[in-house]
């Protein structure tokens, strides 16, 4: 063990998939200075996010509890300054703290950051270029690329306090605003992945088995993605199909160019951290705030509780505390990063933190739960912008449960639902890819009959309360039985 407390050094991204990490084992990209994290510490394989969007997982990462507890469900509901967050707790008990970069939990005075002895964000959701920063004295514009600007201001950062006291703990945040939407890659990786990169398998998935919400959902590369986010026009006389795929490729050659200036980055991190001799006494951690489809499905964005969109990549290392060249299938969410964190520092967590720290079960070698799940609750609920549906679900190391409550969709002005509530059931070990919804099979009536009871037990050990849908003056819920379901968006069109 070391001897010290440890720096704890954290770089996040924003949509970073997984399934484009090499550590991961990605067919699509090269991340040779994220790869080197996993190579001296640990490869988390099952790390989910608990409400796919933004906002929410940044709350949640930073307070250690569910939305429901934070108050931050949605991408409109800003987190409350005053509540208690590991950094603040390391900022109690001696650690230097800062911030640098996308901070995106509201712009208000009641949701400025606190805890941190310094923090430069960037405003709303950032600009890759030129970017305006917030400061306690102030908005000002940086000349230059984001991903390397906020680089260049939290390795400014770590020479004065090596400067200053080499021996103190500090913990700094480096939240980069790359790879989100919209994609713009700086010149110096620009056109690295022109080459034709490999279509997911389920890109022309149909969605047969699923319910409303995959049919309603405005995410198909094909349909919605638009040239301006592409900033290019496709050759003339192609078929609907091969647009889709022309799409993607222009989507991933920028989401993957972002991808490797944020590596490049991460290498410099690194870099210095060896040149003042921290490395082996840093807790360091390379995490998205959530996964992303990188066209399977056929879909961009997240929000689906689909493990693509669910799956966080998380990579640690700290030489002095962990074995090094290790992978962990033990089930860990974001809930759970406050408390290990505080706990790898030895400090205490604020009582209302909820998840449970996973930092002794890596260093001790102990054994994972034989009945891991996570509860999973995405709030927004047809937002206009991606018609993604609220539901809530559980997923063990077997199965996926999902529950579509389908509150408030109905006819226009009125508040009476036309659509019951529905359920979709994967089997992960026979349908890994979440391609065929068992809900309704017969083979699967007591699997979906546990997972029910199991849903219902996790949710209340969280303290989130069973959804009900509103019923009328007679007691009855207001739904009728679905209506057909729409054409999917994927079917070849003639």
């Amino acid at each position: 063990m070391s001897r010290r407390r440890p720096n704890i050094l954290m770089v996040l991204t924003d949509d970073h998939a997984s399934h484009a990490v090499g550590a991961y084992g990605s067919v699509v990209n090269r991340t040779p200075r994220m790869d080197e994290i996993a190579e001296h510490g640990w490869v988390m394989e099952n790390c989910f996010c608990t409400n796919s969007i933004c906002t929410p997982s940044r709350a949640s990462i930073l307070t250690g509890t569910y939305s429901h507890i934070n108050g931050v469900t949605t991408l409109s509901t800003p987190m409350d300054r005053e509540l208690p967050t590991f950094v603040s707790r390391l900022h109690e008990e001696g650690y230097r703290t800062g911030i640098v970069g996308k901070w995106h939990l509201g712009e208000g005075e009641g949701s400025r950051p606190r805890g941190f002895d310094r923090w430069e964000i960037l405003r709303d959701q950032g600009e890759y270029f030129d970017p305006v920063f917030r400061t306690e004295n102030g908005e000002t514009r940086r000349h230059g690329y984001a991903t390397d600007i906020i680089t260049d201001v939290a390795l400014d950062w770590m020479d004065e306090w090596h400067e200053q006291d080499p021996d103190r703990p500090w913990c700094l945040l480096v939240h980069h605003k790359a790879p989100h939407r919209s994609w713009e890659p700086d010149a110096a990786h620009a056109g690295m992945y022109s080459d034709p990169i490999p279509v997911p398998t389920t890109f022309t998935d149909d969605y047969a088995t699923r319910g409303l919400a995959a049919h309603r959902a405005a995410m198909r590369i094909a349909d919605h993605l638009t040239l301006e986010d592409l900033k290019q026009h496709p050759p003339s006389g192609l078929s609907y199909e091969e647009l889709a795929v022309w799409k993607y490729q222009r989507y991933m050659e920028d989401y993957l160019a972002c991808v490797a200036s944020v590596d490049d980055n991460v290498g410099r991190l690194t870099d210095r951290l060896r040149q003042y001799g921290w490395f082996e006494d840093t807790f360091y951690s390379y995490a998205s705030d959530q996964g992303f489809f990188l066209g399977d499905h056929g879909w961009f964005d997240k929000r689906f509780m689909y493990d693509e969109s669910i799956r966080m990549p998380l990579l640690l290392s700290y030489p002095a505390a962990l074995p090094a060249g290790r992978r962990s299938d033990r089930i860990v969410t974001n809930v759970d990063f406050a408390r290990t964190f505080l706990e790898a520092a030895g400090v205490t967590p604020d009582p209302g933190m909820q998840g449970t720290s996973f930092f002794t079960a890596l260093r001790d070698g102990i054994p994972n739960d034989p009945d891991q799940a996570l509860y999973y609750r995405y709030w927004e609920n047809d937002d206009g912008i991606h018609g993604a549906l609220a539901h809530y679900g559980i997923r063990t190391d077997r199965y996926k449960l999902i529950y579509f409550y389908n509150d408030g969709l109905g006819l226009p002005g009125t508040r009476r639902n036309l659509y019951s509530p529905e359920w979709e059931l994967y089997d992960l070990a026979e349908d890994p890819e979440e391609l065929n919804n068992v809900a309704h099979d017969p083979a699967y009536a007591e699997v979906r009959a546990e997972l029910e009871r199991r849903l219902a037990e996790e949710q209340a050990a969280v303290g989130d309360e069973p959804y009900e849908l509103p019923v009328d003056a007679d007691g009855r819920p207001t739904r009728v039985v679905n209506p057909p379901r729409p054409r999917a968006a994927s079917a070849p069109r003639p």
